[in-house]
């Protein structure tokens, strides 16, 4: 034989048809593995057939195999339980063949492990056995361990003994003992440790991580033969809670790796040198036990910018970890992982190739993130049917995986508050009938919400207002521009993609004060069901150099990770007013921090949603690159109300009050021409707070006239309300008082400012309307051509 059918031979010999790469499942049944259609038919098995698995060893398992479209025709999904019962992890070949000879079970010997089963006051056989061996006709092997969840709990049983041995399929009449004590954990491996499918929402991530890390450990003979060092280190930095920790340990027990934990307090010490060598130990043992893993948390405070730090201590110590990053020989199998969330804080030598290779950005998941999230953390919870993970995904922006961890918790609790009552606190059982009845229902998931905040801005006020378009009368015409440049792209963000168009990135409104220009910020985030994150201009200027700018920068980085947001600045004109116009401001602060806002606006991701709201009444200081296109694109003018809008603010105003049927607002809206929405609003108030006041008096009156009568005689006798209603007196006493805080001059200013705002916007070719020229005229086209046009056609002409 040649030396080329040889290789054809050996090569045909390696790709075995029943030797398949482990992938994880999709599902999370331990009795079913899943083949392509393709591999099914190649390997002669039909849906429901049992297969024998092989895994490393020796071990083995039987399981039922079905079949999957999108699983390629050289892998098997499995779940975790499979796994660990092969002692396979993911990416490791196993052999997949027929079982014909699988007799019925008579009996089989379960026991659940220890301690899983600590807190369980129900029974094991009816809460979690019967039901499982119910749902379908299981295979099981003598020596296996399996995972059961139900009633809010996850408990894991070992195979003690079947009858026929080794093996057999459970069926109906199968009988199941489970007497006996639990079997102790000892040499037994969890099932409950971390692995890759207890991870959700970053899966692009996690992808890169496996190839940077699993690679280099378990095929070091890649890079050898290709010539090149394997990395060495990799840098995961994202918001706290986001999962950086736990992919770490995932990481670490997918692999087999041995895991190291370097916690910067414990390697510090007060004794010159002992630090350094602390960190040498670390690395020297990961190098006798390769291949490992050594895992550095919040390495920001172990290894700061040493032209930063004022100690000595933290210098030595970079510089030792420099000096053992690169000192780690290239086949050792040690791969260093650091995770912050302060990335900017980290000694720069540390961040080149050779040391931390790549840097992973672990972010707060999208919406299909989110769900994934969800559903990890709700696997052992009992939900009930109205519980729908798509519309808790939509609602929890800029949620972490901590976030929806303490979402779950928060629902469970709600759960268990609703309890209370019929729960005996001092008697250490429950009834068994209480716990059944109880399920995690979607409203207990929206009190949940309701109480919950992204932890990434706890420190910051935010929240969704409860402001709503009814809240605002009339501007009717402001309504609806706001809705077609916040709620359209939220809600219909696939037609933007579809006409290839980014989002407007902000919008200004200007007008008198007192119109309603935090209101309307306020009702669109409520609408579009975005976080509000508010900020008052003057909040972010300080007297110390540079703090101002680092304020505007992380009210922006903020605003990015509750995203979809919208951040509201109110009195925009504190810190944005014209450049080189702040000179006493000490040192031009204002200028700095309006070049630092210029820069964050232009500088925001196009997949952020993130709208920039302002809100100002001296639009005529503002610098003008701040109103260009691309930032803050649209400038919307709040007027003085018409009557129309004075008519509705005072049915929005005064629609939860009692008012009396005489009482005409349209004669009120007629006596407040000229008024903002603020004073219409204080004239109801005064209305209210006359009603008051004579309710008030009339029971200190009732009140004397029966003690002069005596109580004894009014005892038993209803009490009339003399003031039931606000009637037009005091709507006209109001009145007297009422004031309008905004002069004719002031209205002439802003009438000024808009009619300058449109002469900047004048129509091309002398203020005639543009139009393509039609065939007829003669034009064949041609760039920036206009079509003239007479009065005669205005009809005809669009922009």
């Amino acid at each position: 034989m040649s030396s080329g059918a040889a290789e054809a031979g050996a090569s045909e010999k390696k790709r075995s048809p029943n030797r398949l790469i482990v992938t994880d499942a999709t599902n999370d049944d331990n009795s079913v593995i899943s083949l392509s259609s393709a591999k099914m038919d190649e390997l002669q098995l039909f849906r429901g057939d049992t297969v024998m698995i092989k895994g490393k060893k020796g071990r083995e398992t039987i399981c039922i195999v079905l079949s999957e479209d999108d699983c390629e025709d050289y892998n098997v999904r499995m779940n975790k339980v499979v796994r660990k019962n092969l002692r396979v992890r993911l990416g490791d070949l196993v052999t997949v063949t027929a079982c014909q000879d699988v007799e019925y079970g008579k009996r089989i010997h379960v026991l659940p492990i220890d301690d899983t089963i600590e807190g369980i006051t129900g029974n094991l056989f009816d809460v979690f056995l019967k039901p499982y061996f119910q749902e379908a006709y299981r295979p099981v092997k003598q020596g296996d361990l399996f995972l059961v969840r139900g009633n809010m709990h996850a408990v894991e049983f070992k195979v003690v003994e079947t009858d026929p041995p080794n093996f057999c399929i459970v069926a109906p009449d199968t009988l199941i003992h489970c007497e006996g004590e639990p079997v102790r954990r000892e040499d037994e491996e969890r099932l409950d440790e971390v692995g890759y499918d207890d991870i959700g929402g970053c899966r692009k991530q996690m992808a890169q991580i496996r190839e940077m890390i699993e690679l280099p450990l378990r095929h070091p003979a890649l890079f050898k033969t290709l010539g090149v060092k394997p990395p060495r280190g990799v840098l995961l930095y994202g918001p706290p809670g986001s999962g950086k920790t736990l992919i770490a340990r995932a990481v670490a027990n997918e692999t087999g790796s041995m895991f190291l934990i370097i916690n910067g307090p414990e390697i510090m010490s007060k004794m010159a040198g002992e630090s350094e060598s602390n960190l040498r130990k670390a690395f020297e043992e990961a190098e006798k036990n390769a291949p490992a893993i050594i895992f550095m948390d919040e390495i920001d405070s172990i290894a700061p910018k040493r032209e930063k730090t004022n100690g000595e201590v933290e210098r030595r110590i970079v510089s030792q970890l420099l000096t053992l990053m690169d000192g780690l020989k290239g086949r050792s199998n040690v791969i260093v992982l650091a995770a912050t969330n302060r990335p900017n804080s980290i000694d720069p030598a540390l961040r080149r190739f050779g040391r931390f290779d790549r840097e992973i950005d672990i972010g707060a998941p999208d919406e299909n993130g989110r769900m994934e999230i969800f559903r990890i953390h709700t696997r052992n919870m009992k939900l009930d049917e109205s519980v729908d993970p798509e519309q808790i995904a939509k609602e929890t922006h800029g949620f972490v995986g901590a976030d929806i961890a303490a979402l779950c918790t928060e629902a469970a609790m709600q759960c268990i508050r609703e309890k209370m009552d019929i729960i005996d606190i001092d008697d250490e059982n429950i009834d068994a009938e209480i716990l059944e009845s109880m399920a995690v229902t979607q409203e207990h998931f929206k009190v949940a919400l309701a109480q919950s905040n992204p932890s990434s801005l706890r420190e910051t006020v935010i929240e969704i207002p409860n402001v709503s378009w009814d809240d605002i009368g009339g501007l009717e015409d402001v309504k609806r521009e706001l809705r077609e440049m916040v709620q359209y792209p939220i809600e219909h963000a696939d037609l933007f993609q579809k006409f290839g168009q980014n989002p407007s990135k902000g919008v200004l409104f200007y007008g008198p004060p007192g119109c309603g220009k935090t209101l309307l910020a306020k009702a669109v985030a409520n609408e579009c069901s975005a976080n509000f994150l508010s900020c008052k201009g003057p909040e972010l200027l300080t007297m110390w150099f540079g703090e101002s700018e680092a304020n505007v920068r992380e009210m922006f980085e903020k605003a990015r990770g509750a995203a979809p947001c919208i951040l509201f600045f109110d009195e925009l004109d504190s810190i944005a007013k014209m450049r080189g116009s702040s000179s006493g401001d000490g040192g031009g602060a204002g200028d700095r921090v309006m070049n630092q806002m210029l820069t964050e606006m232009d500088g925001m991701g196009a997949k952020k949603s993130v709208f920039i709201i302002g809100a100002t009444n001296r639009p005529d200081i503002i610098d003008t690159a701040l109103m260009r296109p691309g930032r803050l694109d649209q400038l919307i003018y709040i007027p003085v109300p018409d009557l129309e809008s004075r008519k509705s603010i005072f049915r929005a105003t005064l629609r939860k009050s009692p008012v009396a049927k005489d009482v005409d607002l349209n004669v009120l809206a007629d006596a407040t021409d000229k008024f903002s929405g603020a004073d219409i609003t204080e004239i109801c108030q005064r209305a209210s707070k006359m009603a008051i006041r004579e309710s008030i008096e009339s029971t200190i009156e009732r009140r004397r006239m029966r003690e002069e009568r005596g109580e004894d005689e009014m005892e038993d006798v209803e009490e009339e309300d003399l003031v039931p209603e606000i009637t037009r007196r005091h709507f006209e006493l109001a009145m007297q008082g009422a004031r309008r805080s905004i002069s004719d001059a002031d209205l002439m200013k802003y009438s000024a400012f808009k009619t300058t705002l449109s002469q900047a916007r004048a129509a091309i070719n002398g203020g005639r309307e543009f139009r393509f020229p039609d065939a007829a005229d003669g034009v064949t086209g041609g760039s920036g051509t206009t079509g003239a046009a007479d009065d005669d056609d205005e009809e005809d002409l669009y922009s």
